[in-house]
């Protein structure tokens, strides 16, 4: 089953008409995208947008084989004018299945938001899912999440073979808004109906996240990609997307939209530990703000735990760790050899605590896990006025650097943008 991406963009498309923003400006060429259009094999149209005739025509394709044009956003008609030749275009209920006389089989899935999604099996037995933007599916089939809920690893196979995949139930390929709504991706992994071999191609891409290689790095995290308008993609042939890193360090000043930035790498994915290492801080209430806006922000499905104990997480298996931040950790070590005092320092407590620094290296360099950490970039600032202030900031740039030197990618955040660093 062969699939071509007449539009990839918005509702509005990208530039949306008229917008000055800089994300619009930038999206030339082929950062530039009609809004979402599907043909499948050539026979069935998800979704008219204007210019889809000539969409087609542009990458060598014709509309004049479909049967049948199907809606899938929340409005109850189609919003251009149909083009001579193809049929009216309709929608099928929540939960019924169309079957054409091309053998595919169509089936509508519900939402949680208005809209419909459609399950598409081709007559090869190849399955995709496409589902409009904003929304996300409202039950889900599948045999069952990945290993703990993380990432999953994705199982190569030779061009023109069907990936193996691990879950019977899980779709071959998934069309989505996976920048507006990666909690729709965390699901499907969730329930087994995305696997290690789905492939997942972003769409519906608006002006939000800035084109061009931000938003490759941003569906990369997510085990995701997007493609040019006019791409034809073949359902069940494995591509080349970059694995998931298993360690990311995300440095950042104060403000800068670190805690953001890490938070957006697992948001696509369920199950995943918030490991806070701030704890709690009765009758501060600017602290007790702080953590409310973090926990509002994290997803639903996100568990917390409230520790300075990382060794023994990140020597377990389970689900991804989000680690929010080193330097709260570094903090509490400090603490416990007394760091402060220059007596006890230079006594023995700078030896115990590069001993624990070493430890959480070492734990990083062996995990098995997903991990993303943030920790704050001071080197940069105002010199301390203190002598514990000033150790305070070199054994937090050594920290940093012990734990960047055992990470896949590593990020600096300056004023809410991501520069990689490695990775």
């Amino acid at each position: 089953m062969d699939i071509t991406l007449l539009g990839t963009g918005a509702p509005d498309g990208l530039p949306r008409p008229g917008c000055p923003c800089a994300a619009c400006a930038a999206a030339l060429g082929r950062d530039a995208r009609a809004a979402t259009a599907v043909l499948v094999d050539g026979t069935l149209l998800l979704d008219l947008t204007p210019g889809a005739a000539f969409a087609a025509a542009r990458v060598g394709q014709s509309l004049a084989g479909v049967r049948q044009v199907l809606l899938s956003h929340p409005h109850g008609g189609p919003p251009v004018e149909v083009p001579a030749g193809l049929p009216q275009p309709g929608r099928v209920p929540d939960g019924r299945e169309l079957a054409l006389l091309t053998g595919h089989r169509v089936r509508a899935v519900a939402l949680d938001a208005p809209g419909t999604g459609y399950a598409v099996t081709g007559p090869d037995g190849q399955r995709l899912l496409y589902l409009p933007p904003g929304a996300a599916p409202a039950g889900l089939e599948g045999g069952g999440p990945p290993a703990h809920g993380g990432p999953p690893a994705r199982a190569k196979s030779r061009v023109g073979e069907k990936p193996r995949v691990g879950e019977d139930e899980s779709y071959d390929m998934v069309v989505a808004d996976v920048l507006g709504r990666p909690d729709a991706l965390a699901r499907l992994r969730a329930a087994g109906a995305a696997g290690p071999a789905t492939d997942v191609i972003a769409v519906h891409v608006g002006h939000d996240v800035p084109p061009g290689p931000e938003l490759r790095r941003r569906l990369a995290a997510a085990g995701a990609r997007a493609v040019p308008d006019g791409t034809t993609l073949t359902v069940g042939v494995y591509e080349d997307v970059p694995d998931v890193p298993r360690r990311t360090l995300v440095l950042g000043g104060a403000r800068s939209g670190k805690s953001v930035e890490a938070e957006r790498r697992l948001e696509a994915f369920p199950d995943v530990l918030y490991v806070a290492t701030g704890g709690a801080r009765d009758g501060d209430g600017e602290w007790e703000a702080r953590v409310s806006a973090h926990r509002e922000r994290r997803p639903g499905s996100w568990r917390t735990a409230e520790t300075c104990d990382l060794v023994p997480l990140l020597k377990e298996d389970g689900p991804p760790l989000l680690i929010d931040c080193l330097s709260l950790w570094l903090t509490d070590a400090m603490d416990s050899v007394d760091a402060w005092d220059d007596d006890v320092w230079a006594g023995g407590g700078e030896r115990a605590l590069r001993t624990r620094v070493e430890e959480l290296t070492a734990a990083v360099r062996e995990t098995r896990r997903t991990v993303v950490a943030v920790s704050n970039e001071v080197g940069s600032g105002i010199v301390p006025a203190t002598p514990s202030g000033r150790r305070y900031r070199d054994e937090l740039g050594r920290l940093n650097a012990g734990f960047a030197a055992e990470c896949e990618h590593v990020l600096l955040v300056v004023a809410g943008q991501a520069v990689p660093l490695r990775g």
